[in-house]
């Protein structure tokens, strides 16, 4: 699908948006929304996810428990917008809750969108390698109780 440049960053400004209104409530119905009723998500440690009730799922049950549970924050540290496919790139960053010493504790994973129109994307994938994230969680856990122990 061809889209402006400024239909791609309405969309991305929304589905960060949704995201961040998410990870505030914990409902994640905002992000679902964020798709399109038939769209394939596919997340490389979890699995392929097709469709809104899928991905409600896997979101809720994957950030409502731990470690999802401690990331406060997903902001993209850089964004790439491709009109001529209709896609968004980006690199977000995973990020912990200060674990009481503030030292920050993050991780980034690079997500593909595929856009759809009005609003909504088809396709998401999230690109990222599990062991780093592993020793991101526990450089943070071992902060955290140095930080518990103080």
């Amino acid at each position: 699908m061809t889209a402006t440049r400024a239909e791609l960053e309405d969309a991305f400004a929304a589905y960060a948006a949704a995201v961040d209104q998410s990870r505030r409530s914990g409902d994640w119905e905002p992000f679902v929304q964020c798709f399109t009723p038939d769209a394939s998500y596919v997340e490389h440690a979890y699995g392929r996810f097709q469709g809104h009730a899928a991905i409600r799922r896997w979101v809720t049950r994957t950030m409502t428990s731990y470690p999802g549970s401690e990331m406060v924050g997903f902001p993209a540290a850089w964004t790439v917008y491709d009109e001529e496919r209709g896609w968004v790139l980006c690199s977000v960053w995973n990020e912990m809750d200060d674990p009481g010493d503030g030292s920050l504790h993050r991780e980034y994973n690079w997500t593909m969108l595929h856009y759809a129109g009005n609003g909504q994307f088809s396709y998401e994938e999230d690109m990222y390698n599990p062991n780093e994230f592993g020793v991101m969680i526990g450089r943070w856990r071992k902060a955290k109780k140095a930080a518990a122990s103080k």
